[in-house]
């Protein structure tokens, strides 16, 4: 989301890398990119005027030891000014665990939702409803859009949905379909429904019910008199404000109004994942006093992250976020399945079962290519290539075409098999051919790198985070990319053909 941003920001800072010290003059130039680069995102101007000030401010003066380069103590600066920026506090040494609902109160917690209508609102119930479910907490989803045409049957789908994901706790629904017919004839009716709602939540002793309000298609008083009603009565414990990070300053602009409105406690921006400019993102905060709790990262009901200013921070400056990339991998892998995978590895043992069972894994955590973005440095490198997550869709059905003998012992797939495999997966036989190649190389990298030393394996991973060991190789399986190049051949030598 941030690519552009982040791109000034990295052309700022680089050319202050070649600077001896850091001087009013090259910092007041990188600052002048750096505001330009916020404008033209759809940053607020107030907001990037004022970011812009105090970085200057903090960098005037600013003493770097010998040891630590001008455009390195800059990114520490500007961190810094970011994390403050999307609401962390800068000056913690630990930041806090993001406000979110953290605390379930007795009887039940509620959790009312509001945004302009469009902005993903009923979706992102369901995501909230489904990352409650994994922790165990059980949750009501209340239809109290009585306005938009089939509302509530959405909402109930999206409910079965949820109970359809991983998680002992059940997402029950709770809806007055015939009240939509006296909804803007009568006042109060889907206030009412959401009191009856609570009494059934408590009746059904839920955790949590979270109301799907009627998003509104641009805020007025009638409107928002309905939403002030069912706070006045049902006291929510949180009132989320679902926003589209694709609106731009309209986000911010309706954002500020829901809040002066009825003090919204947290902002949830859908569509993080979009090519949008990120400008809402990083105006939200500043103008309306409401932090960014929540974030949708794709269109499936899991998608939906706590928000980390300091990591997203780090994005945008290149740092990576490693450490969300840690928690999404302790959710997705067995600790015990990780010791039997890495014997298996050690002695190069892997099947393409166990190859499958990887890659469904990694799916879950999130598109590929956001999750190399993860990587320190790497989220630039990316930017201008397309990795096809359909590739990982061919891979999948190849390795399901193979019998439970091929999978075990690929070897054994000659080219009668390979056609039979690639009319069963809708592929082509040199694709099956390159699938159990670039396998193989695989098994025998993993055995080899099994029987190293600490050290002999901190340095083949530093080869192979910069493409030595795989120079001239294809694309590992499933992450061929439109954009991606290959290294240059090697060992091959042009030769005369003898007459």
């Amino acid at each position: 989301m941030f690519d552009r941003i982040s791109d000034s920001f990295s052309n700022a800072l680089r050319k202050l890398s070649g600077s001896g010290t850091i001087s009013e003059s090259n910092v007041r130039e990188a600052m002048d990119a750096v505001r330009n680069a916020l404008l033209e995102a759809d940053v607020q101007y107030d907001v990037a005027e004022q970011f812009c000030a105090k970085v200057l401010k903090d960098a005037i003066g600013h003493e770097v030891t010998k040891s630590v380069k001008p455009g390195q103590a800059m990114i520490a600066i500007v961190h810094r000014r970011l994390v403050e920026l999307f609401g962390g506090d800068p000056d913690a040494e630990q930041q806090p665990t993001p406000p979110g609902i953290m605390k379930i109160s007795p009887g039940p917690t509620i959790v009312m939702m509001c945004g302009l209508q469009g902005s993903g609102k009923t979706t992102t119930c369901g995501k909230l409803a489904a990352m409650l479910k994994k922790q165990g907490r059980s949750v009501m989803l209340a239809a109290a859009d009585l306005q938009r045409p089939a509302a509530v049957e959405q909402l109930e789908t999206v409910a079965a949905q949820a109970n359809e994901l991983p998680g002992g706790a059940q997402v029950r629904f709770y809806g007055e379909p015939d009240k939509c017919a006296e909804y803007g004839k009568a006042v109060g009716v889907a206030v009412k429904v959401c009191q009856n709602a609570l009494k059934e939540a408590k009746a059904k002793g839920v955790d949590v019910l979270i109301l799907d309000t009627a998003g509104r298609l641009h805020v007025n008083d009638e409107l928002m008199g309905e939403l002030s009603q069912v706070r006045a009565l049902l006291n929510p414990h949180h009132i989320f404000l679902v926003v589209d990070a694709m609106t731009g300053q309209d986000a911010v602009k309706s954002s500020k109004s829901f809040h002066d409105r009825l003090q919204v406690d947290g902002v949830i921006l859908t569509k993080f994942d979009s090519d949008t400019r990120g400008g809402a993102a990083l105006s939200i905060k500043q103008v309306t006093g409401a932090p960014i709790r929540y974030i949708g990262v794709g269109e499936k009901l899991d998608a939906l992250e706590v928000f980390h200013p300091e990591r997203m921070a780090g994005r945008i400056l290149g740092m990576g976020d490693v450490v969300s990339l840690v928690e999404k991998a302790q959710q997705e892998v067995d600790e015990e399945d990780a010791k039997r995978m890495e014997a298996k590895m050690a002695k190069g043992e892997l099947t393409m079962d166990d190859f499958l069972k990887q890659m469904k894994t990694l799916r879950r955590m999130g598109s590929m290519k956001s999750l190399l973005g993860m990587l320190p440095g790497v989220g630039s490198m990316l930017k201008d290539i397309d990795i096809d997550e359909k590739q990982l869709d061919r891979t999948e059905a190849m390795i399901q075409s193979m019998t439970t003998d091929e999978r075990r012992d690929p070897k054994k797939i000659n080219n009668s098999r390979k056609r039979r495999i690639a009319a069963g997966s809708g592929t082509k036989p040199d694709q099956v051919g390159q699938l159990t190649k670039q396998f193989g190389l695989l098994n025998k990298m993993a055995k080899q790198m099994g029987s190293m030393s600490a050290g002999s394996k901190a340095a083949a991973a530093k080869q192979l985070a910069g493409g030595g060991m795989f120079s001239g190789m294809p694309a590992m399986p499933g992450l061929g990319g439109k954009g991606a190049t290959k290294g240059p051949k090697r060992g091959v030598k042009s030769r005369k053909k003898r007459r």
